[in-house]
């Protein structure tokens, strides 16, 4: 072997071994992993209850068909509609023209229209029977309004009586009735913690039991415990007895929730509301397995109704990431 070819194959073998060498110190390597970012985003989505601004509409001069476009500028996605902040409207328009217009302003502005509270429809679950047909009746417009703007439900009333033996039957007979009409819509019946019997949980939930209907479930309300007024016979008022365990009461009424109201009052330095433990609250919604809205309900007096809303939906969104 002459000198030339000793010297091209010595360089051959220290190429190949070089070669070797690389490849298995990359095979030794560890690979870069990516960086985990935690998930900011909340397990429920916004929807915004109309009555939080109910002064703004009532007395503020704001026309009420300009909730839509107010709900988007403050980053909500989805809309709470109250039917009595439309009295004006659909005595000058008629119902129709209300609701279609509802359902034009809602798309335009991107939003989703979630539900109905319906109000001064008669009481569903009044011990005449004669008044709780009435009722059903008054609210099958609302049913097919919720049919055509797209939302998934109502919410109605079932004060009654706070004779307990009396209710448990006449509750069943309203919300019966009502939801068999709103199956045919492929709409859900809504029982809200309002007051009343309807805000003791044992109670309503065996009433929903005895319904016994898929589309017949709560809409529970982290406020509203208030089980009797001071002056017999009022539905709103000094309240003079109170449901003993919010946080029970919201547990109970989770297992057939399909909305759920974030009601707040009033808020201390660091942004928590000073009556509700909005933490504990939030963690009862997540443990039911509930993915769907949570609607900002504020109800004070200290804040205007815009700050108010803003504190609510804030605190909402801090909580989300702290609870597990």
């Amino acid at each position: 072997m002459n000198t030339v070819t000793f010297k091209k194959l010595s360089f051959y073998v220290i190429a190949l071994l070089f070669v070797a060498t690389s490849c298995k110190n990359s095979s030794n390597k560890t690979e870069a992993q990516p960086i985990k970012i935690a998930n900011t985003t909340p397990f429920f989505k916004l929807s915004l209850a109309q009555w939080s601004l109910h002064k703004t509409f009532n007395e503020d001069g704001i026309s009420p068909f300009e909730f839509a476009e107010m709900s988007k500028e403050m980053g909500f996605e989805g809309l709470e509609y109250v039917s009595q902040l439309y009295n004006v409207e659909i005595e000058k328009l008629g119902f129709d023209v209300v609701i279609d217009s509802l359902k034009t302003l809602s798309a335009q502005n991107g939003m989703q229209n979630v539900l109905i509270m319906v109000d001064n429809e008669g009481d569903l679950a009044d011990p005449n029977e004669a008044v709780r047909d009435a009722a059903v009746e008054n609210h099958k417009k609302w049913i097919d309004a919720a049919a055509k703007l797209g939302a998934h439900a109502i919410r109605v009333n079932t004060f009654g009586t706070n004779d307990p033996e009396i209710w448990k039957t006449t509750v069943v007979d309203g919300l019966q009735k009502l939801s068999t009409y709103a199956a045919t819509k492929n709409i859900n019946v809504l029982c809200e913690n309002h007051g009343w019997l309807s805000s003791d949980a044992e109670k309503l939930m065996q009433a929903i039991r005895d319904v016994n209907m898929d589309n017949c479930g709560t809409l529970p309300d982290f406020g509203n415990w208030c089980t009797k007024r001071k002056d017999v016979g009022e539905k709103w008022g000094e309240c003079a007895e109170l449901y003993p365990d919010k946080y029970k009461g919201t547990s109970l009424m989770m297992a057939a929730a399909k909305a759920v109201s974030a009601k707040s009052y009033d808020f201390d330095t660091n942004g928590n509301e000073t009556t509700i433990d909005y933490t504990r609250m939030l963690q009862i919604v997540k443990d039911a397995g509930y993915k769907g809205f949570v609607g900002v309900e504020y109800e004070g007096s200290r804040l205007d109704e815009t700050a108010g809303t803003k504190a609510t939906k804030d605190l909402l969104l801090k909580v989300a990431k702290e609870v597990k």
